[in-house]
């Protein structure tokens, strides 16, 4: 429920989307930053009519929106602390991509690989590099539009100083075994990028990812990440 000049505004879910990432941990901190992830929309049965998504196969990108569903709060404020700024700068509400914020509301731009017509679950968006949890609320769709959309000129404000993040990956061979081929891509990219809080830097710290039915323990050391465990969950 939303505020409307003091009156209540119900917004539906159109449907919910499915990954590989059960809790919030080492999910992407932005869409398109680990293309390699895979995910698919699964709409709600009201909006399950095909003539609802005609055309959309003919568009490369898509923009989801879609409910921060585990930072829903009853209060807000209007300074949050970007992760990426370590932990402890503050900057506006608005001036950040968190997650809490007045209205719990997410924006990704994703790529789009298809729609299935299924025979039980109707039409089906697969899309890449979707930076949500699993299971998490979709309010809307909409086509990414290049010539609207995409601004050469822009300017990235204080995150335009930061650096990529980017860790060298180790996984073991018996610890990669356990992995299924087409999962592999895309757990090492999103290893890459450091799920770790910025504030922490502890090397003999042991961190577990989920990710698509495995439990993924590592270390990080300097810019190298290790994985020293795998554990089917």
């Amino acid at each position: 429920m939303y505020n409307d000049n003091n009156n209540s505004r119900s917004i539906k879910y159109i449907g919910r989307i499915k990954t590989d990432f059960p809790s919030k941990f080492g999910i992407p901190r932005q869409s398109g930053l680990v293309k390699s992830l895979k995910g698919t929309i699964v709409l709600e049965p009201e909006f399950r009519n095909p003539d609802a998504i005609r055309g959309l196969e003919g568009f490369s990108h898509i923009w989801v929106i879609w409910e921060f569903s585990q930072a829903i709060r009853e209060t807000w404020s209007p300074m949050v602390k970007p992760p990426r700024l370590g932990g402890n700068t503050r900057m506006g509400v608005f001036a950040t991509r968190s997650p809490y914020r007045p209205n719990p509301i997410g924006l990704s731009s994703v790529k789009l690989d298809g729609v299935e017509i299924h025979p039980d679950l109707g039409p089906l968006i697969h899309v890449s590099g979707a930076d949500i949890m699993d299971n998490t609320p979709i309010y809307d769709i909409k086509p990414y539009l290049t010539y609207t959309d995409c601004h050469s000129d822009a300017i990235g404000g204080y995150v335009d100083n930061l650096d990529g993040f980017e860790l060298e990956v180790i996984i073991p061979d018996h610890w990669i075994e356990f992995i299924p081929h087409d999962k592999r891509e895309a757990l090492i990219d999103t290893l890459s990028h450091d799920p770790r809080p910025s504030y922490q830097n502890d090397s003999n710290r042991i961190y577990g990812l989920y990710f698509s039915g495995f439990d993924v323990r590592f270390t990080v050391e300097d810019e190298v990440l290790t994985v020293c465990e795998v554990v089917k969950v």
